[in-house]
């Protein structure tokens, strides 16, 4: 069986080898082969160079450098079209995913799982990312149409048969991780310690992990969508109730001094509720706007392999 490791990276240079060398000595204690797969997301240190050196030294290293960066999400893409693996590992560069549950990894895969999720213990990670990770998985019981566990991320061993699943959703806007639970088949987990980065710093700021649960949240469902409707409804409602009380009143009372806070109040949420709607209605157009453009997902710029798909 040939098992194909994919690795996107972006700025990893000092990574590279140390993640190479642990891979290649966990496969000198297995039987099958196997593959790695740097996808170069357009780095700008000298990640390239050392990929090209890695690859003249070690046949089994395949890299595919992108003419820029399109993140991370096309670059798995771009592994999972370009691999020729029976089954498929991915996983991270900064070496946080441990190349030492691989054998065992296989092993499920081998007694019938056609994923194979490694499941992060998030006891020793900062108070200050566990804090958003909880929020974001909770929001997304109720917001997303399908079930996301906390800790479960990129790093798993998926099949041919996941493979081809997955390479037949074709849209622009991608989220992998509500993808792998969309396609289904049998799975199990496998957990392993939160390890640090080995060094260098993480590409992921707090806004782009926002951007990228905002990702998550439409990219399953039209909840939000629902939630407008239902927000303007009720909003609808309470003016209507509102108009009604004061016509009762004026009519029992006759016409008080007109209210400042009231209008201002009024104004102020009525404008609010607006621009939420139009915001929330804004991020599905322009979801629209993406797939109808049709752009490649990625430009390769660089690769040794032969004869790229």
């Amino acid at each position: 069986m040939l098992i194909s490791i994919i690795v996107p990276l972006y700025n990893e240079e000092t990574n590279i080898s140390i993640l190479h060398e642990k891979v290649s000595n966990v496969f000198l204690n297995l039987s099958h082969q196997f593959e790695i797969f740097f996808i170069n997301d357009g780095s700008t240190d000298q990640s390239l160079n050392v990929l090209k050196s890695l690859s003249e030294r070690d046949e089994h290293v395949k890299y595919i450098s992108f003419s820029n960066n399109f993140g991370k999400e096309s670059a798995m893409y771009c592994g999972l079209e370009q691999c020729n693996g029976d089954a498929v590992i991915i996983m991270d560069s900064d070496l946080q995913h441990p190349p030492e549950i691989i054998p065992k990894m296989i092993q499920l895969h081998e007694d019938g799982y056609n994923q194979v999720v490694a499941l992060r213990n998030r006891q020793n990670e900062s108070f200050i990312k566990k804090i958003p990770a909880k929020v974001f998985y909770k929001l997304s019981r109720y917001m997303i149409d399908v079930k996301l566990k906390s800790g479960e991320g990129d790093f798993r061993l998926i099949s041919k048969e996941v493979v081809n699943s997955i390479l037949k959703m074709t849209e622009y806007n991608r989220f992998s991780k509500g993808i792998f639970e969309w396609v289904g088949f049998s799975k199990t987990t496998i957990t392993f310690e939160h390890q640090e980065r080995n060094d260098g710093h993480s590409k992921f700021s707090v806004f782009k992990l926002i951007d990228y649960a905002i990702d998550g949240i439409i990219s399953f469902n039209n909840k939000p969508l629902r939630l407008c409707f239902y927000f303007g409804g009720i909003t609808m409602f309470v003016c209507l109730l509102y108009i009604f009380i004061t016509f009762i009143n004026i009519l029992l009372h006759g016409i008080a001094e007109p209210g400042y806070f009231t209008i201002i109040s009024a104004i102020l949420f009525l404008g609010g509720l607006q621009l939420f709607s139009l915001g929330v209605i804004g991020e599905y157009i322009g979801r629209i706007y993406y797939e109808t453009k049709d752009r490649p997902k990625y430009i390769i710029e660089q690769t040794n392999l032969k004869a790229h798909k």
